[in-house]
């Protein structure tokens, strides 16, 4: 994820096509359901159990006890520095896509939709000042780094041809690393695993260990995740796109594009996003976790048409 931009942008002639769709945060009853539902716990007679509030979604777990290892300030600040830097390189050479391109208004449109569902998956995301960026290069790659820094290359969306429900498979996918701070996380095992080193000692960088903490902070646009971790991702980012109105499903035909575009020289993307016939099992296996809030979710009022390739 540490190439720079390789060409200008092109402007594009995407068309945006109306849909019939109720207007989000109307007062029917059906933008009117809670989010979660109640269940009762069965048990014998006489027990003291309750009723309790069960979440609806995927189950994934708690965030891991790794990442407490690196304080979350510190690779926010970390990746907000990175992102401005790319930023600021794409934009000297022309690349970065202004807010009026068509596939701008795009990303900025789904992320918009996608957002307000991350905070039940990380009380700080409702802090963080999302940034959603095009870059103007053919590289088939899109990321978001900690604090909620997004970032799509024209590549992934021209040469893949995604629909929107593609794309926010994509985000979604990004933003869960985020959110589930799998950076964190990996920087964290990083310090365990070379000698448990205090976190205060890590902050102050004293010694080796944290030399190596910041050094890992300082690549987050190069920082590779685990199977664990990309599995992971899979499924918030499917609970986070249907919760969003866009269609699950669509997890299945972009792998399978990814598939396609991995034969010879496989994309950078995929260098650190394993792909193959087990993912996209994995994600047929957890739909119905998910069809239910993508059924009654409001759905986008403007569908975007991909790049031309």
């Amino acid at each position: 994820m540490n190439q720079t931009p390789e060409s200008s942008f092109v402007t594009d002639a995407e068309i945006t096509t109306r849909v019939d769709a109720h207007p989000g945060g109307c007062g029917c009853p059906l933008h009117q359901r809670r989010l979660f539902t109640r269940l009762l716990v069965a048990g014998a007679a006489g027990s003291a159990a309750g009723p309790l509030l069960a979440r609806e979604g995927v189950e994934v777990g708690g965030i891991s006890k790794f990442a407490k290892f690196y304080p979350a300030d510190q690779v926010e600040a970390d990746a907000g520095r990175q992102y401005t830097q790319l930023r600021q390189e794409a934009q000297s050479k022309g690349a970065l896509a202004p807010p009026e391109h068509p596939q701008m208004r795009r990303l900025d449109a789904i992320a918009q939709r996608l957002i307000p569902f991350t905070h039940a998956w990380n009380p700080r995301a409702k802090n963080w000042k999302w940034e959603v960026s095009l870059i103007g290069a053919k590289t088939i790659n899109a990321f978001c780094m900690p604090g909620g820094k997004i970032a799509f290359y024209h590549g992934i969306l021209a040469q893949l041809q995604l629909d929107d429900d593609e794309v926010a498979m994509i985000m979604g996918h990004e933003m869960a690393h985020a959110v589930r701070e799998h950076a964190r996380e990996r920087i964290g095992k990083t310090i365990a695993t070379r000698g448990g080193i205090s976190i205060a000692a890590s902050l102050l960088g004293l010694g080796e260990l944290g030399r190596a903490a910041a050094d890992m902070g300082g690549q987050l646009l190069t920082l590779k995740f685990g199977r664990e971790d990309e599995t992971e991702a899979d499924l918030v980012g499917m609970e986070l796109a249907a919760r969003g109105g866009y269609n699950p499903r669509a997890g299945i035909s972009l792998w399978q594009k990814m598939a396609a575009a991995s034969k010879g020289a496989p994309p950078q993307f995929l260098s650190t996003h394993p792909s193959g016939t087990t993912r996209i099992a994995d994600i047929e296996a957890a739909l119905p976790q998910v069809t239910g809030l993508y059924a009654r979710a409001p759905k986008p009022g403007v569908r975007f048409q991909p790049p031309k390739a």
